[in-house]
């Protein structure tokens, strides 16, 4: 239970609209949520509104200093089962379920002409915390030879006479910088980033979390955020997206969308005890075999940019490697999106166990494999195949 606020926690929403597809994305300050509940305010606002689930995206900043929504998920299957005793706040779940509605509504109703530009920005505020000792075993920990991405990702909105709109920013970091001893309700390292790059610029910024299952900020788990330097992430993280946003240097007043979806399939851990509300991310095969559904979804703006997104904690090796092979010059991975599934490890991270591997994880290492070879196939198959000619005879249609 929390004893106050440190800093407010928010929903923000950006409204993408190319004439024929209309796309939704959501950002919510909270820890997690469940694939259900994802379903439930998914066909809330297909019955509301008529909104197409596949353009329906809502993350999570993954901030550990603020509530999960909903039912626990996939989270009562592991050992954090015992952090789930508590009754679900069904109140507060409504609440936002109820604000997020509202606010798509009003952003419909903001809709205007706009342009927009893309960049890569570069911010060294995270680090990996796998730690390994000399027996091989991972901890969590701080691992500076580890694997990391620390790229910025960003789409600048701005309007016609090139006043700002919006910014839209893709940066992988666990929201750690407070502790278990914090009992402050906080938007942790996201949070105070987003409040201060909204204070330089005068406008929205929509912070959608990236491959962050084994990076942390460079400040972990302190019980303060004094302790724990909250406060010079602003300097770590939010001038570097300034920096980033100061070199767009053209924007462009057409655009075009296409989306798209997968479902992956991989056999899961055995003694799993899948809670019957998520029946639909499970099967077993007519030989016996209990497989896991990953959903994933893709959104391809013009031809340079593909974003995908999945309901896991991805290590950024992942995406990483997915980045390196994709044909789109800027590829975005939108982590901890409609839903939450645990941890997805990378090839060479099974073996090493931890947290991440043994106690928050569904997947068999089949799922890695799966889940890489499906999503580059994808970016390299239909993804690319969509030319522009195709999306303006759509248009035209």
């Amino acid at each position: 239970m929390s004893t106050g606020i440190h800093d407010s926690i928010y929903t923000r929403i950006i409204i993408l609209d190319d004439g024929v597809t209309q796309f939704v994305l959501v950002s919510t300050e909270v820890c997690e949520f469940s694939p259900s509940e994802y379903d439930r305010v998914a066909s809330m606002l297909q019955k509301k509104l008529g909104i197409n689930p596949v353009n329906f995206w809502w993350s999570v900043t993954h901030t550990h200093a603020a509530p999960e929504l909903g039912v626990p998920g996939v989270a009562i299957v592991f050992s954090l089962g015992k952090r789930y005793n508590h009754p679900v706040d069904t109140t507060y779940t409504s609440f936002v379920e109820q604000s997020l509605i509202n606010g798509v509504i009003e952003a419909r109703k903001k809709l205007e002409p706009a342009r927009w530009g893309i960049g890569w920005g570069f911010s060294q505020a995270n680090i990996n915390r796998r730690a390994i000792d000399v027996d091989g075993t991972a901890s969590l920990g701080l691992n500076p030879d580890g694997a990391v991405d620390r790229r910025i990702g960003l789409i600048r909105l701005e309007k016609k006479d090139g006043t700002p709109l919006a910014l839209i920013a893709n940066y992988p970091i666990h929201g750690t910088v407070l502790g278990p001893e914090n009992v402050k309700i906080s938007g942790d390292v996201v949070g105070i980033v987003s409040e201060y790059v909204e204070q330089k610029t005068g406008v929205p910024i929509v912070f959608i979390n990236g491959a962050a299952g084994n990076l942390a900020p460079i400040y972990s788990v302190y019980p303060t955020p004094e302790d724990g330097h909250l406060n010079q992430f602003r300097v770590l993280l939010g001038n570097k997206i300034l920096d980033a946003n100061k070199k767009i240097l053209s924007t462009s007043d057409s655009i075009k969308l296409f989306t798209g979806a997968l479902t992956i399939e991989a056999p899961r851990k055995a003694n799993l005890n899948w809670p019957p509300y998520l029946a639909g991310y499970i099967r077993t095969t007519s030989n016996g075999i209990n497989m896991v559904k990953v959903p994933v979804r893709f959104l391809r703006i013009n031809n340079d940019v593909a974003i995908w997104s999945a309901p896991v904690e991805l290590f950024c090796e992942i995406g990483n490697k997915v980045r390196e092979l994709s044909p789109f010059p800027f590829t975005f991975y939108y982590g901890y999106t409609n839903g939450w599934m645990g941890y997805l490890p990378s090839e060479d991270e099974w073996k090493h166990g931890g947290y991440e591997v043994d106690e928050a994880c569904a997947f068999t290492p089949a799922m890695t494999g799966a889940l890489t070879e499906a999503v580059v196939g994808y970016l390299q198959g239909e993804m690319k195949s969509v030319s522009a000619e195709d999306l303006n005879k759509k248009k035209n249609r």
